[in-house]
């Protein structure tokens, strides 16, 4: 029984969307909102029997990866975080192109020493496989309660391939943030990628305003956002921020915890920007 002129309630009780069961590859928390941060790049864990087939080092491999992207993922009201390496299986790549067969798809390295047993080969694709099946229902079940849902696909580039000791890449063609926004539907979203990045622009990034433009490095994107959009079309707005890797040093591993903090903090202002767009559609 409540008592006479006691305080309202802080908390109710309600139903929401969770998890059934936790998956080996990826970590999902899941909150109650139409945000959707995910970062598939983040992780360096391989599975112990592809370790006698890699050709690659362990340095080489984290090169290639987009570290500490997960922590960005706390602007979602749902996150995604993918804790193995790309060179697994990379999921912002087609079926067919997720397990590297040829140095060409991966910057000229050489992943494996020979060609990949069938089964391992099998093992990793199902992975691909469980991935899109878990984001299939997730962004369904989603989709009940919401009109319409924010994706925030992050990312990282290296801007330093030259060498540890040899002058970054120019700015003109490597921004320091780079939004992508190829399956964006410019009609119902392009004034939401507008805030967006000029709110990232107006919140310094190791002392200064970042350089935040649109499809510059990557102007095809990823096939992760072109699944999403395939599959959900409009319903769906897909923004992949792709940070350059200037809160890390990308050669030493390295990194600047200070400015990946204000990397957050102005990912977080850019989804409450935006975020109201997206409550409306409810």
């Amino acid at each position: 029984m409540q008592k006479a002129n006691s305080a309202p309630p802080k908390f109710v009780q309600r139903e929401r969307l969770t998890t059934h069961q936790a998956h080996p590859d990826w970590d999902i928390l899941i909150g109650d909102g139409p945000v959707i941060a995910t970062a598939i790049h983040d992780g360096h864990a391989m599975r112990p029997s592809l370790e006698p087939h890699l050709a690659l080092g362990a340095e080489e491999r984290r090169r290639e990866e987009d570290p500490l992207t997960g922590v960005l993922t706390s602007v979602g009201d749902v996150r995604i975080r993918v804790d193995t390496s790309r060179f697994q299986v990379d999921l912002n790549r087609p079926r067919d192109k997720a397990v590297s067969k040829d140095p060409a798809d991966t910057w000229g390295l050489q992943v494996w020493h020979a060609p990949l047993p069938e089964h391992e080969m099998q093992r990793s694709l199902a992975g691909h496989d469980d991935f899109y099946a878990t984001v299939t229902e997730l962004i369904d079940r989603m989709l009940e309660r919401w009109d319409a849902l924010l994706l925030i696909d992050i990312h990282s580039y290296n801007h330093r391939r030259d060498g540890a000791d040899a002058p970054p890449a120019p700015q003109a063609g490597n921004p320091d943030i780079e939004l992508g926004v190829t399956t964006l539907d410019p009609d119902r979203w392009g004034h939401v990628a507008e805030r967006f990045a000029d709110v990232l622009r107006r919140h310094p990034i190791a002392g200064r305003e970042p350089d935040v433009r649109e499809n510059v490095r990557f102007p095809t994107g990823g096939h992760f956002p072109e699944w999403v959009y395939a599959t959900w079309g409009e319903r769906v707005c897909t923004i992949s921020p792709e940070y350059k890797k200037h809160y890390m040093d990308e050669w030493t591993g390295l990194a600047d915890i200070a400015v990946l903090e204000q990397c957050r903090r102005g990912l977080a202002k850019a989804v409450a920007a935006v975020r109201p767009e997206f409550l409306a559609c409810r």
